[in-house]
């Protein structure tokens, strides 16, 4: 009997998720808990197993469709069977993908196409895709056969294929010439779930918290010496952001309203230090979270940076690992930046922004010198942080970073 797959809630809150990539054809054999289809969510792409072991009779949206949780993804029965909804449409009103006729109606199974499918994970299928590679061909030396990164990159690299092509921001919508007088070349993209939920949280903490951003700057010879001897040291290199969240800690545990939150007409001064991070994920930035800072050395905190970076580039970080920070940091000055202007997480009252050092003129001591300044922009929530704290915690911060505790 079939069995109706509906999307399920992979993530607290989840509403939607979008079809990035089907790994089965319909009238393929599926195996259950073997990778079914890939979707992305607001902050995340994961890949959906099948619940059970059969045929694939129906897929609920095409590549590149968004369906809401609850609604029909796939339907899965026996060899023979056949499914088709009422109308033809999926409950959700989404046109029927062109690959769910009923399986009576494609060509003959494929035996085995499901246990003997080609693994990789979403980011190298992808990847594949954009360099027009057929992962049939590469050789595959992860566990199972699984089609890895670097697999990918050594046949590239042996057969001279093209290679990776940046991704769109989102989908093309429709061409220049079906916008009514759009110049030649342009083009419009729809935005991607990604990019769609930064939109919405933005313009929502923008239009709840009334902003004030302050500047200041400070010498980073000490943190960047520092950072050059852990490097050395461990023999792997030290992110900055590890060492800024090592300094922050007891900032924050002498500013304790920079790590609160607001709600309504009651602040909470929060007695754990979970710091958020901002990560270039190429087609938005992804804020990844530290927990339970303060109890941890730099090498930990660099050990746990690295790791949630990788994994927030690769898109496999779990929603607790990028919800609930009560302050955030961002390195602008890794892209290159200088000041900015940081508009503050929903949920927290603060976040501080440092830009790249860069060699600077400075008078010291009666005397001209030359030192590694970094820009620093910290923006707070005025609802609750009036402007001499919001000096006094940046006089405090500058302190820190310019005198690191050494590990």
């Amino acid at each position: 009997m079939a069995l109706e797959f509906r999307l399920p809630d992979i993530g607290e809150g989840l509403t939607e998720a979008e079809i990035v990539e089907w790994l089965a054809d319909v009238g393929d054999r599926v195996v259950a808990d073997e990778p079914l289809v890939v979707v992305e969510t607001d902050k995340t792409q994961a890949e959906l197993p099948a619940p059970v072991s059969g045929v694939l009779l129906h897929r609920g949206a095409p590549e590149g469709a968004v369906l809401a949780v609850g609604e029909i993804l796939a339907v899965v029965g026996e060899p023979g069977e056949s499914w088709r909804p009422e109308s033809g449409r999926s409950e959700s009103g989404h046109a029927e993908d062109p690959g769910s006729r009923a399986a009576g109606e494609r060509p003959p199974i494929r035996p085995g196409a499901g246990e003997g499918a080609i693994t990789a994970l979403p980011l190298v299928r992808r990847a594949a895709r954009e360099a027009g590679v057929d992962l049939s061909d590469v050789v595959g030396t992860g566990p199972g056969g699984r089609v890895t990164r670097s697999d990918l990159a050594a046949h590239i690299e042996r057969t001279g294929a093209p290679g990776e092509r940046p991704p769109l921001v989102g989908t093309l919508v429709e061409s220049a010439e079906d916008l009514g007088g759009a110049p030649t070349g342009s083009e419009t993209v729809r935005l991607g779930p990604t990019r769609r939920a930064i939109s919405d949280r933005l313009t929502e903490a923008w239009r709840e918290i009334p902003h004030v951003t302050t500047f200041d700057s400070f010498d980073a010879s000490a943190l960047l010496d520092e950072r050059r001897r852990l490097s050395e040291a461990t023999g792997s290199p030290v992110p900055v952001e590890a060492l800024v969240i090592s300094a922050m800690v007891p900032v924050l545990g002498r500013h304790r309203e920079f790590n609160a939150t607001l709600r309504g007409d009651e602040l909470t001064l929060h007695g754990c230090l979970d710091v958020g991070f901002a990560v270039d994920a190429g087609d938005g930035l992804l804020v990844a979270v530290v927990r339970d800072t303060a109890g941890r050395s730099v090498g930990e905190l660099a050990d746990a940076v690295r790791d949630l970076s990788a994994r927030a580039k690769n898109r496999t970080l779990t929603r607790p690992e990028m919800t609930g920070a009560t302050f955030t940091i961002s390195n602008i000055g890794a892209v290159g930046g200088g000041y900015g202007t940081p508009i503050i997480p929903l949920g927290t009252t603060a976040i501080l922004s440092i830009g790249r050092a860069s060699d600077t003129v400075i008078a010291r001591n009666g005397g001209i010198t030359i030192a590694p300044m970094a820009p620093l922009s910290l923006s707070y929530d005025h609802r609750v942080i009036d402007g001499a704290a919001g000096r006094a915690f940046m006089s405090d911060v500058v302190t820190a970073l310019e005198h690191p505790i050494r590990a």
